[in-house]
């Protein structure tokens, strides 16, 4: 069995298809999914399709892309969604300095919100870095100094040097689509090398589509090239990364074993 940690169900792209799309992730052996708001309705419609389906599971939070935009009811809201039951994560957060929607500023403080939420909370936080390595770091460092870190750097993009420092945090690093692309050796050669009890897999379809799908609409039953990938890397069977992978987002994001 393989999870899915990180998707985004709500998006135009799977209108009309989530039925067809739960049913090759059954058929692959995907059998649990974490689907993430960007924004209040889309943190809104993230719980809704867990509240609909028992194989999809909510991560709520405002992107640093989007933070610019937030109104100043949306925090709060976010705040008490945390709350739902089929919420297991908060996030994404982070920060982003690839795209230029939201000022360095408003980022941070809403990276600093969500890390102080997934404290009150107990689940644990989930970080988008792009282009943003150092910046990011600073941040976490500043965090660790009170203990370990409860989550995790979705699509894991970063050097080897920052995901020795992010497991010294105590933090998981999530693999996506882009360890099976040719000219990703060096962080498929990371992933391979980081300790299997804090390796995550995910899809973040559907963007970032795996070999042999790559420049498709990525869908969440993919997932199982990327584990494939890594297992290969590994020197592992699939099976093996499966119950891994597996165990370890189920005690992460506190989902059911069976």
């Amino acid at each position: 069995m393989l999870i899915d940690t990180h998707c985004h169900l709500d998006e135009d792209a799977f209108s009309g298809d989530l039925g067809h799309c739960f049913q090759r992730c059954k058929d692959a052996g995907v059998l649990r999914l974490i689907t993430f708001g960007t924004t209040v309705e889309s943190s809104r419609k993230a719980i809704a399709l867990a509240e609909k389906h028992d194989m999809v599971f909510a991560a709520i939070g405002i992107h640093p892309n989007y933070a610019a935009v937030a109104g100043e009811d949306d925090w709060p809201e976010i705040v008490k969604l945390a709350a739902h039951p089929r919420v297991v994560g908060i996030g994404e957060t982070g920060l982003d300095r690839y795209w230029d929607h939201t000022p360095i500023e408003t980022q941070l403080d809403y990276f600093h919100r969500h890390l102080a939420l997934s404290k009150d909370t107990g689940k644990p936080f989930i970080i988008h870095c792009r282009d943003a390595d150092a910046d990011v770091l600073s941040v976490l460092r500043t965090a660790a100094a009170a203990g370990p870190l409860n989550g995790v750097m979705h699509c894991f993009s970063g050097s080897r040097d920052m995901a020795e420092e992010c497991l010294s945090f105590g933090m998981h690093l999530s693999f996506a689509g882009p360890i099976t692309f040719k000219k990703n050796a060096e962080l498929l050669a990371t992933a391979a090398s980081s300790p299997l009890d804090r390796l995550l897999v995910e899809t973040d379809a559907p963007y970032l589509a795996p070999t042999p799908n790559r420049g498709k609409r990525n869908e969440p039953s993919w997932v199982k090239f990327t584990a494939k990938q890594l297992a290969d890397a590994r020197g592992i069977t699939l099976e093996e990364l499966a119950a891994a992978t597996t165990a370890n987002a189920c005690r992460l994001f506190s989902l059911p074993v069976n």
